[in-house]
């Protein structure tokens, strides 16, 4: 039987698996750099570094005047040299749109790469990071990365669901009323799993990935919370309030009267198939539901976390205790998530601030 250990063990299995595959097609020096941040950074870290770093050596081998044509497993550590922050720069303007040929078996296909200030942003502190790994084993005498400034991120609104729309999101779910005739059909088996899961996303702010793990064991009725594991590994429990407890019970007899397959045991919440529910099924879920509600809102997982901090934040005015329940490290990544508000409250402050009486 699966238990909550051995999910989180299985996807850390799978990701180096992975990870090992993307490996071989890097440089051989690349190696050493994995396995010295292995303990510092996760497994999905890893796999965004190694695919940043595919594309950065597929720009060398194609564009620089002396890396040019070169295999990229056959580059060296001694190449890195050649990098200067001028190399760095035409990277990142490279990284605006680049065009790039898929080989699979006899099919050969062309496929278009975008990126945002926010995408070359992620590349350039992927780059960062392998860079100042080597420095400070002093196996390059410097890091061109550091003389580049990261591209300038512009602040996006935070998308989330209004009170009112939350309602009626759940209201949907347990209604079905527009939903399609095919969807309907499913609808009358999954109701209350549904019910349950989006409560629990609206109601906790748990990301996707920790929902699409926990298990039945992990649910605790006498203090109201679920045992859940962040990122990184860190087991923490998260309370629940009345409405997830009342959404959960109900959902919980269908549950235990399924058969689940294999390995699925204890799994909280199942797909039609009896199996544990993945991070893709809960993103179509709440992307049918949402579009009920509204057409407006692009809605994800995330931005049903990002309702649950607003709301939170608006009712406490607590950003470290908002920080602390979505399991953020650093407040000032709350913080900057949540300034737009924070800018709101000062605003109406400085209206409520009367010099003369009318």
């Amino acid at each position: 039987m699966l238990d909550h250990k051995n999910y989180h063990e299985q996807q850390n299995l799978k990701n180096s698996i992975r990870l090992r595959e993307l490996m071989y097609t890097l440089p051989s020096f690349t190696l050493e750099f994995f396995r010295g941040i292995e303990q510092t950074t996760s497994s999905k870290t890893r796999i965004a570094y190694a695919y940043d770093l595919k594309v950065f050596f597929d720009f060398l081998t194609a564009y620089h005047c002396i890396l040019k044509n070169k295999e990229i497993q056959s580059l060296t550590l001694e190449d890195m040299k050649q990098i200067v922050p001028d190399d760095v720069e035409l990277y990142l303007e490279h990284l605006n749109y680049y065009v790039k040929e898929t080989k699979n078996s006899s099919i050969h296909k062309t496929v278009e790469h975008k990126n945002t200030e926010r995408g070359k942003a992620r590349k350039l502190a992927s780059l960062r990071a392998f860079y100042k790994y080597f420095y400070k084993k002093q196996k390059l005498k410097s890091n061109p990365t550091l003389l580049v400034d990261l591209p300038k991120i512009h602040d996006k609104t935070i998308i989330k669901l209004e009170i009112d729309e939350v309602a009626k999101l759940l209201d949907e779910v347990e209604s079905g009323e527009k939903l399609t005739s095919g969807q309907k059909k499913y609808h009358q088996h999954t109701k209350e799993r549904d019910l349950a899961l989006l409560t629990l996303l609206l109601g906790t702010g748990v990301r996707v990935s920790e929902c699409v793990g926990l298990n039945l064991s992990d649910i605790d009725f006498e203090v109201n919370g679920i045992r859940i594991t962040r990122k990184g590994g860190n087991e923490v429990i998260i309370y629940f309030g009345d409405e997830v407890e009342e959404a959960l019970k109900a959902y919980l007899p269908k549950r235990q009267k399924l058969i689940p397959s294999s390995d699925h045991e204890d799994a909280l919440f199942l797909s039609l198939q009896n199996k544990r529910l993945s991070v893709r099924s809960i993103q179509n879920l709440v992307k049918k539901y949402s579009k009920l509600v509204t057409k407006l809102k692009n809605i994800s997982p995330h931005k049903l976390r990002s309702t649950y901090g607003t709301h939170l934040y608006q009712e406490t005015g607590d950003i470290y205790l908002v920080a602390d329940v979505l399991g953020h490290k650093d407040v000032n990544t709350t913080k900057k998530h949540y300034a737009q508000i924070e800018d709101e409250r000062r605003r109406r402050a400085a209206r409520m601030l009367k010099l003369r009486k009318d």
